[in-house]
């Protein structure tokens, strides 16, 4: 496994790492995620006040980003961003315009968000592959349930709008986090996300309803434990990419053996016989 990919990451063996060595193996990582939480809200700050071509523009921006990006990583981890998304675009249309779970400045789907969907994902990978913090593994991990548990607890108790969806998606957090096939890579989400979240909310791109469709599920704008629920997008990633390289190179291998086999029942060329005409 190199240090591109993501899955369930071998405990790191052997001597205790120095912080400096470990600092310097994760630069990449820890940069490219800095990048990306600075990338976005500057988005969101460009989109606000804009009209749908403005948002356009944006949304090709971060596509040739996102791109350019994709270029250096493995192919496990493009295939990964791809699920992201699909999965995200698709939740997006739902629970947007449909459901209005959440809406949009504009009422749409913004040009920018599919992509962005696909950085947060790409941050939230990076920070959790970076040896940093896989070296500091447990304790990253029992300090993301705690930070996340207080925050939904003050979802349901404290806050002046009640957030019980929030609170569902911490459990679900949880859950990723104790079982996931990569507990950092929830880290990394939740840091992401959360940031984001409050970001978008704030500036006003994006606000969440009060009521789930049902009318039954209290929700905070925005939800505390989002990092929960964006943790199904990085799941099915990372369930569904690995089989999807194999269905691919299944495909591959068998189109290739069948030109060669076109190849080798009509493209012989019959020699000729040599010594035709010749003394016997």
């Amino acid at each position: 496994m190199t240090s591109r990919t993501v899955g369930r990451l071998p405990p790191l063996a052997g001597p205790p790492v120095p912080l400096r060595r470990l600092l310097l193996a994760s630069r990449a990582d820890l940069l490219l995620a800095a990048g990306l939480v600075t990338w976005v809200p500057l988005i969101l700050l460009l989109d606000r006040g804009t009209g749908i071509w403005a948002q356009r523009a944006l949304g090709l921006g971060t596509w040739v980003l996102l791109l350019a990006l994709l270029s250096r990583e493995a192919r496990i981890t493009r295939v990964q961003v791809g699920v992201v998304v699909v999965f995200a675009t698709i939740v997006e249309y739902t629970f947007s315009p449909l459901l209005e779970v959440y809406v949009y400045r504009l009422h749409n789907v913004p040009a920018f968000v599919p992509p962005g969907h696909g950085l947060v994902y790409l941050g939230a990978l990076a920070i959790g592959r970076a040896p940093l913090v896989r070296a500091y593994r447990r304790a990253l991990v029992a300090g993301t349930a705690v930070l996340c548990g207080a925050y939904a607890l003050w979802g349901v108790t404290l806050s002046p709008r009640l957030d019980v969806l929030g609170f569902i998606w911490f459990l679900c957090l949880l859950a990723f986090l104790r079982w996931g096939p990569s507990s950092t890579l929830y880290v990394g989400a939740f840091f992401v996300v959360t940031y984001l979240e409050l970001f978008g909310t704030a500036v006003g791109t994006w606000r969440w309803s009060e009521m789930d469709p049902t009318g039954i599920i209290a929700i905070g704008n925005p939800p505390s434990g989002a990092a929960g629920g964006y943790g199904w997008f990085d799941l099915a990633a990372v369930l569904a990419a690995p089989a999807l390289l194999s269905a691919w190179d299944t495909v591959r291998r068998r189109r290739r053996g069948s030109v060669l086999g076109e190849r080798g029942e009509g493209g012989l060329v019959q020699e000729p016989v040599r010594g035709d005409g010749a003394a016997a």
